[in-house]
């Protein structure tokens, strides 16, 4: 679930999430809920549940509603109770992956096995290719990294462009976050296809560094500085093939 709220201290901030995300799990776990229910079930304050709704409220994780009343209603306002929005719902694990991964299994199965998955994950990113390729061919080549960056994060990804440590030339594309990474994790051709996807959007061959499906902290793609170069300039004078692709849009 996303982290909500910030607190002087690193230590106080981890505190604060965690007891946040308690509230909304418990919220999850019985249903809509009143601030005495979740007080009496969390061990809190009715003034500490309180402070971590509002938060809650504010993040679009959880809203109040009136609490339904069934059979005769009694004097006074109803209690307010406090639901999971759809975007709270979605923060937690709802069984997609293993879906996912179940889907695919059955697919790898089939006649066509691993090509099959292959060709799946290929699909999926070019069903996914627009908003991305809109992105990079609106900047100049030098900013086509930090504006595929900004596309993916905008996707959840929570990607950034940097410039790649000495004595490497070029830069390292870092996703954050990856929501598919328990899937990724048994089918890595995922991953593939997006390399894939990276290197012919960006018009060069690309390095996957690392992966969050393997273990690594954060998906990193080594982009070499050569994508910077013209495209007239990488061509082969030899190739008429290549020449022939002089002057486009290497995406």
């Amino acid at each position: 679930m996303k982290n909500v709220g910030e607190a002087p201290q690193e230590e106080l901030a981890t505190g604060e999430r965690s007891t946040r995300n308690r509230v909304a799990r418990s919220i999850l776990d019985h249903g809509p809920s009143t601030v005495a229910e979740l007080a009496g079930r969390l061990g809190l304050t009715q003034a500490a549940v309180r402070r971590h709704l509002d938060a809650l409220v504010a993040d679009d994780v959880v809203e109040a509603r009136e609490q339904r009343v069934y059979g005769a209603r009694t004097r006074g306002r109803p209690a307010k109770v406090f639901a999971l929005t759809d975007c709270g719902r979605d923060a937690f694990d709802q069984s997609y992956d293993k879906l996912a991964a179940d889907a695919l299994r059955w697919i790898a199965e089939q006649e066509g096995g691993e090509q099959a998955i292959a060709a799946f994950a290929r699909a999926r990113i070019a069903a996914q290719s627009g908003a991305y390729r809109k992105a990079v061919e609106s900047v100049p080549a030098e900013k086509r990294a930090e504006a595929l960056a900004k596309a993916l994060s905008k996707d959840g990804y929570a990607a950034a462009a940097r410039s790649a440590p000495h004595p490497q030339q070029g830069e390292q594309l870092c996703q954050h976050h990856c929501p598919v990474a328990h899937v990724a994790e048994q089918f890595p051709q995922l991953c593939e296809a997006e390399t894939e996807f990276f290197a012919e959007l960006l018009g060069t061959h690309v390095q996957r560094l690392a992966t969050i499906a393997h273990g690594d902290g954060v998906c990193t793609t080594f982009i070499p500085k050569t994508s910077y170069a013209p495209p007239a300039a990488r061509a082969s004078k030899t190739d008429n093939a290549s020449a022939s692709t002089a002057g486009r849009n290497p995406a």
